[in-house]
């Protein structure tokens, strides 16, 4: 995660062809649709403009579902968290870097963390924090918050992600967050976000910042 210098600007995206893909796509949102009445296995005579119209609805939902885990999922989610802010916390930016670059787009199994899961999780944090959403949050805290010294990978993502959590904003714009940054820098943002946000807190509130992580990375 450390640079040498400064993050560059993003650069446009790039444009992958996958055969394929899009009739995948279309079969992983079927369920979704099939809410708004469209059967993908019978497309003839569906109007263009409301089939994409469902279409964008579908997307919605299904990555409200991906970044918001519940139960166990939710658990290991935040436990990786726990251990990627702890790493950073202590100096060890490899060992963060290795642990991020562990978590897979998608889980082995249902109650495994996921890249969509652990940022939707992380920015909700963000935004309890920084809005003073969490009333032991400390006065102050939201203007209090600098990232690491340094340079970083995913630093400009962090500082889009600070504010928008100053207004309680992160989570429901992280889609146009990582369609400016790419999901991978975003992560690695979520992390310094949080990290930056811990070490701000332990000093305005005098409690030591493995016992904040440990009782509010929950």
């Amino acid at each position: 995660m450390r640079r040498p210098a400064p993050e560059p600007a993003p650069g446009f995206p790039q444009i992958q062809r996958t055969p394929g893909l899009a009739q995948d796509m279309l079969r992983e949102m079927a369920p979704f649709l099939a809410e708004e009445g469209i059967d993908v296995d019978n497309l003839d005579g569906t109007d263009p403009d409301t089939l994409q119209a469902a279409f964008a609805r579908a997307i919605e939902r299904h990555n409200m579902i991906q970044s918001t885990p519940v139960g166990v999922a939710r658990d290991n989610t935040l436990t990786t968290l726990r251990t990627i802010v702890t790493a950073l916390i202590s100096g060890d930016a490899t060992r963060a870097t290795a642990l991020l670059d562990a978590i897979p787009p998608t889980a082995a199994d249902r109650d495994g963390a996921t890249v969509a899961g652990t940022i939707g999780v992380a920015a909700s944090l963000l935004d309890d924090w920084l809005a003073r959403g969490n009333p032991n949050a400390p006065q102050g805290l939201a203007i209090a918050t600098r990232l690491p010294a340094g340079h970083w990978t995913g630093e400009r993502a962090a500082t889009d992600l600070l504010a928008l959590a100053r207004k309680h904003r992160a989570f429901t714009k992280q889609d146009a967050v990582i369609a400016n940054h790419g999901g991978l820098h975003v992560l690695y943002g979520l992390a310094l976000a949080l990290t930056a946000t811990i070490q701000a807190w332990a000093q305005l509130s005098s409690i030591p910042d493995i016992e904040l992580i440990d009782t509010y990375i929950a």
